[in-house]
């Protein structure tokens, strides 16, 4: 369902993740063998934390055409996704954790996040904590993209960010994210919206919500499961036969998933 722009219904997904505590949004972004970028080295995890900041929901009208939209920064939500993104990175051998920020306006708000990141980093001596601007850090992530390796941000800039990582690897129908909660709650979303130019035409790319399922089959535990899909999506890809419009082919939607269930039986990609 479409979330209506600047009206209307508040975001379901949003609402979801609130609603369950999903408080860390993951989502992986790494260049596919066999299919050419400007760049080759992408492999970056971008952790935005998912329920408060400027989504807070919080907006008045405070007299007629001075509208008044909160941020809220607290150290309980910016200290549990900071200790995820580091436990993240000690778990999947990460090197390096970079906390993007605007503390050098709100030094309050996103003070606070950092301040926070800096005292979970102190935790984690072995993984290199910096902290980068977020416009700077936009500008080195389309410069070099090698640059950064896990990325732990508030709200809004993980919105930003994550979708400029998905444009450096081939846009946002290859991207899948994952949003996390405690207790092993966990939610898997494509991150795209619901393209309502293409419904019904059998046009879409449906490897983010692939590699979705992948990322949820990992959460379980069936990684054998999750690593024949994950590979197989990713051999069709690389010989180029059958990709959907959005990466530079004419394949159906439907003609790209035989593809991927024909290398998951074990056959060549049939004709």
């Amino acid at each position: 369902m479409t979330t209506p722009i600047g009206k209307g219904f508040r975001s379901l997904n949003l609402t979801l993740r609130k609603e369950l505590q999903l408080y860390a949004n993951v989502r992986p972004c790494f260049s596919l063998p066999g299919y050419k970028t400007k760049y080759d080295n992408v492999n970056l995890i971008t952790i935005r934390e998912n329920t408060e900041g400027e989504y807070s929901g919080l907006e008045h009208e405070v007299v007629k055409g001075v509208v008044e939209s909160l941020k809220v920064i607290t150290r309980g939500a910016s200290t549990r996704v900071a200790e995820y993104a580091f436990q993240y990175a000690q778990d999947n051998k990460r090197a390096k954790v970079s906390a993007l920020h605007k503390a050098n306006i709100m030094k309050k708000a996103d003070g606070l996040f950092i301040e926070c990141c800096r005292e979970v980093a102190e935790r984690y001596p072995d993984i290199t904590y910096e902290e980068e601007i977020v416009d700077n850090a936009c500008m080195q992530l389309v410069s070099d993209p090698s640059k950064f390796d896990v990325l732990v941000m508030p709200n809004l800039y993980g919105d930003i960010v994550s979708d400029l990582c998905a444009g450096l690897i081939g846009g946002l129908g290859l991207t899948p994210s994952a949003n996390v909660g405690a207790n092993g709650l966990a939610l898997m979303e494509a991150v795209h919206g619901t393209a309502p130019d293409i419904a019904g035409k059998n046009l879409a790319n449906p490897t983010a919500l692939l590699f979705s399922g992948v990322m949820m089959l990992r959460h379980l535990g069936l990684h054998d499961l999750a690593e024949d899909i994950h590979s197989a999506a990713l051999a069709v890809i690389a010989e180029g036969k059958y990709r959907t419009g959005d990466l530079g082919g004419t394949s159906t939607c439907s003609d790209y998933t035989k593809a991927i269930i024909d290398k998951l039986q074990g056959g060549h990609v049939s004709d």
